[in-house]
């Protein structure tokens, strides 16, 4: 009998209190209320084994959201001194505990996990699924793809696991806007590395994404009439006002300035907006 996994079982007693499933050596109850109508001795019945608020091995044929060595993003439905607790679709709910949290969880968020047995045998949630991951995905550059943000860091860039599956990452430099662990994304493939493991971008591919930067850039001067800066700023005030890489910023000025739609005031060290044009 294999713990925290979906196996097929045999009947082998009816009790007044449910079925007893296994065979002469080995035995889990499956509860009344879980037992399908018309079962007998003998029968066949798919099952998720794992345990009840007293460590008793049990049987359900509820189905849960995660399993074995696989990953899921489960809310937390509580927290109590020991951890956290998540919603798995089962009765008892799953503990994280506060070890195996890589940032301070809070109710009603969502966050990836992955499942274990912890050395008491017990099955519990962990937020630190590099384990889990796999490098052989079916992707190519150029994809679209969409995946759960995992981890965050200021050095390295956003963590993010392709279809809860596969092992990818956002460079530090094509991370834009805000991100938050468990936010599902969509992005585009930049590169296999030999490892196997995904580089990311969420701008979309050059002429569209220079589409979109130059409608942003349109806004802003809608609303404020004028840019203090020029595409001579530095690369960090660019992204600080207006989210995006310096070169993304000079395409898109490039571009309205051949379309006429804006002029820059080299002096003041402006942008302006010179016709209504369309972007």
């Amino acid at each position: 009998m294999r713990l925290g996994e979906k196996q097929i079982l045999t009947v082998v007693k009816k009790v007044e209190f449910g079925v007893y499933l296994g065979n002469d050596e080995e035995r889990v109850l499956l509860p009344k209320k879980q037992v399908p109508e018309g079962i007998e001795v003998g029968d066949p019945v798919e099952v998720f084994l794992y345990k009840d608020s007293s460590d008793r091995m049990i049987a359900t044929t509820r189905e849960p959201k995660l399993t074995l060595g696989r990953l899921a993003v489960l809310e937390v439905v509580d927290t109590g001194r020991v951890g956290a607790f998540l919603d798995w679709g089962l009765e008892k709910d799953l503990l994280l505990p506060f070890r195996e949290q890589t940032v301070k969880v809070e109710k009603a968020q969502q966050y990836l996990v992955g499942l274990y047995v912890d050395k008491s045998g017990r099955l519990c949630a962990t937020m630190k699924i590099t384990p889990f991951l796999q490098t052989d995905s079916p992707y190519k550059k150029g994809d679209m793809v969409k995946g759960t943000v995992y981890e965050i860091s200021d050095a390295f860039g956003v963590f993010v696991a392709v279809d809860n599956q596969y092992s990818a990452r956002i460079p530090k430099q094509e991370v834009y806007g805000r991100m938050c662990m468990g936010q599902e994304i969509e992005a585009r493939v930049t590169g296999v590395k030999e490892d196997g493991k995904l580089d990311l971008s969420v701008r979309g591919r050059i002429p569209e994404q220079m589409g979109v930067d130059a409608l942003k850039i349109m806004e802003r001067l809608e609303e404020e009439g004028e840019l203090p800066f020029t595409d001579k700023a530095d690369p960090e005030r660019i992204r600080a006002e207006l989210d995006m890489s310096k070169a993304a910023f000079k395409r898109a000025v490039g571009r309205l300035l051949k379309q006429g739609s804006i002029k820059i005031d080299s002096d003041r060290g402006k942008i302006l907006k010179s016709s209504p044009d369309k972007v």
